[in-house]
């Protein structure tokens, strides 16, 4: 028999994992669909989902019975939806702005421009060639030159990227992943923080990942990757393909399987089979927990 709301409160105010995964999987989908009739976007109706239970989550010491849970949730996603209203009008307005001075200043240009054309018309040409087969040498100069680049994740958002080389993949909230071009011979990218990636296929030219003392080798796979600074901690779970781990200041190399976890923190390496969907569920917007210690649902939660 399905605990009553109260219940599910009662014991998630003990802190109670189970309890909130109830909760989540009794709710969420009424909380999503509500957002999506108001917001009319199937990824801001996501996030608001997430947003509400993370705040169910911080306050759940705090929780009343007595009172009605579901009124609770709703009343939070509907304070979420105005913030997020006020905020799409507030970058309207922004955006006006900015568009009605950059009219008046092309309109200004314009009018100038045309007045002393005809004046000037020669030595513009003659100056505008010059400068386009200066700007043409320097253009084949540097082609051979590298360049930096870099994809960002703003805290509370997940970004979608796409390599030069056909790789694919996500970004988790507050990560960064960097990379230079060309890339296509040269297949390495740094990481700060989390990313599930679908790398493609190439025997010649290895995709290299490096975070930290951390990097894998990888040949044409699926996996995830979690790897924040702050919390001194790797995880790696492959969905499919070949990875080999490897780390330099513990002298550690490790070829995984499909399926496999590995996590290393504090020197130490551990390993085990799990289920792969549990780890990349946070890239359709859902948080899966089975099982698993109040610290990893802190830490996940807290992300």
């Amino acid at each position: 028999m399905v605990p009553n709301d109260i219940e599910l409160v009662e014991k998630l105010q003990k802190g109670d994992v189970e309890a909130f995964d109830l909760i989540y999987d009794k709710y969420s989908g009424k909380l999503y669909s509500f957002g999506l009739k108001y917001l009319r976007s199937n990824s801001e109706a996501e996030e608001l989902v997430q947003s509400v239970f993370l705040k169910v989550w911080e306050n759940y010491k705090n929780l009343k019975k007595e009172s009605s849970f579901k009124s609770y949730l709703f009343t939070i996603a509907y304070n979420d939806i105005c913030k997020l209203f006020r905020k799409r009008n507030y970058h309207h307005k922004i955006q006006k702005n900015e568009d009605q001075k950059r009219k008046k200043l092309i309109h200004r240009i314009t009018r100038v421009y045309i007045k002393i054309a005809a004046i000037l018309m020669l030595p513009l040409l003659i100056t505008g060639g010059l400068f386009y087969k200066h700007y043409l040498n320097q253009s084949l100069i540097s082609i051979d030159q590298v360049v930096s680049s870099s994809i960002y994740a703003p805290m509370g958002a997940r970004v979608s990227f796409n390599l030069p080389d056909g790789t694919v993949g996500m970004l988790n909230s507050g990560s960064q992943l960097c990379y230079s071009l060309p890339f296509t011979n040269k297949r390495e990218i740094t990481l700060e923080g989390e990313a599930w990636l679908d790398v493609c296929h190439n025997e010649i030219h290895p995709f290299k990942i490096t975070s930290g003392t951390s990097s894998l080798r990888v040949f044409g796979t699926k996996f995830n990757l979690s790897a924040y600074p702050t919390e001194h901690y790797v995880e790696v779970v492959l969905e499919e393909g070949k990875v080999d781990y490897l780390n330099q200041e513990a002298s550690i190399a490790v070829t995984m399987s499909p399926s496999e976890r590995l996590v290393f923190e504090n020197g130490q390496i551990s390993r085990s089979n799990t289920d792969p969907s549990k780890y990349n569920a946070w890239t359709q917007g859902k948080l899966v927990f089975r099982g698993d210690p109040m610290s990893e649902v802190a830490r996940r939660i807290e992300r």
